[in-house]
């Protein structure tokens, strides 16, 4: 069992995100914990790298003089898995908001959707999202987004190395994606609708790998804190 003093000179945490939770919430909830199970007023703990609340999966948190290695875990290489829903759009491009587009489906063919992942292979440009967390003139886009004001957002140099269909059930398509740092799986979904003569969004996520950490290795933050001594 990790003693005080383990968690101040530095641990990495891996950590399975809920869902609906967000990874600042994951990072309270376990930073709090650590301090009321061993008395300890401060200590630093962070993640190396957000996952959406409606997202679950891998969180890397790292505690004391391990939160200092946090920016070479973020630009490792992930992994994702999830699902895209086929035929319709969301402003969100996910399940944050509702439907305000729908699309013809009945020319996709299993063959279609299968051949259109070669589009994505590699060096991409990719637009993020408009409902989320990036800066631009001191807001979050997500903020110009509620608010109903149009934003110009460039786009940025990602790298897709795998991207293959798991499983095809009507018109929703399960995924595994490897990619680099700063890859938004939502704008994929967008971007493979796009490529289909439709549309898609990002129905479930889930990251699985960060470099090489594994969400099999992960724990629930409640798994977690049952393991810290108790009062």
């Amino acid at each position: 069992m990790n003693t005080a003093e383990d968690y101040l000179s530095g641990q990495v945490l891996l950590i399975d995100k809920p869902l609906h939770w967000t990874s600042f919430q994951a990072v309270n909830k376990l930073r709090w914990e650590i301090r009321r199970a061993f008395n300890i007023k401060k200590i630093k703990v962070g993640h190396a790298g957000t996952l959406d609340p409606l997202a679950t999966g891998l969180l890397v948190i790292c505690t004391g003089k391990m939160t200092k290695q946090i920016d070479t875990f973020q630009g490792q290489i992930k992994e994702y898995t999830g699902t895209f829903v086929l035929g319709s759009t969301t402003p969100s491009f996910d399940l944050e908001t509702e439907i305000d587009q729908t699309y013809p489906t009945e020319h996709l063919t299993e063959q279609l959707i299968k051949n259109a992942t070669s589009q994505f292979i590699g060096d991409i440009n990719q637009y993020p999202p408009v409902f989320s967390a990036i800066k631009k003139d001191g807001k979050r886009l997500y903020e110009f987004a509620r608010a109903g004001e149009d934003v110009e957002i460039k786009s940025r140099k990602v790298n897709i190395s795998e991207f293959e269909i798991t499983k095809i059930d009507g018109l929703n398509i399960d995924f595994r994606v490897v990619c680099s740092k700063g890859t938004y799986i939502r704008s994929l979904a967008h971007d493979f609708g796009k490529a289909l003569n439709s549309g898609a969004h990002l129905s479930a996520l889930r990251r699985t790998k960060i470099g090489n950490f594994n969400v099999i290795d992960a724990l629930s933050p409640e798994k977690f804190i049952e393991q810290l001594p108790s009062e």
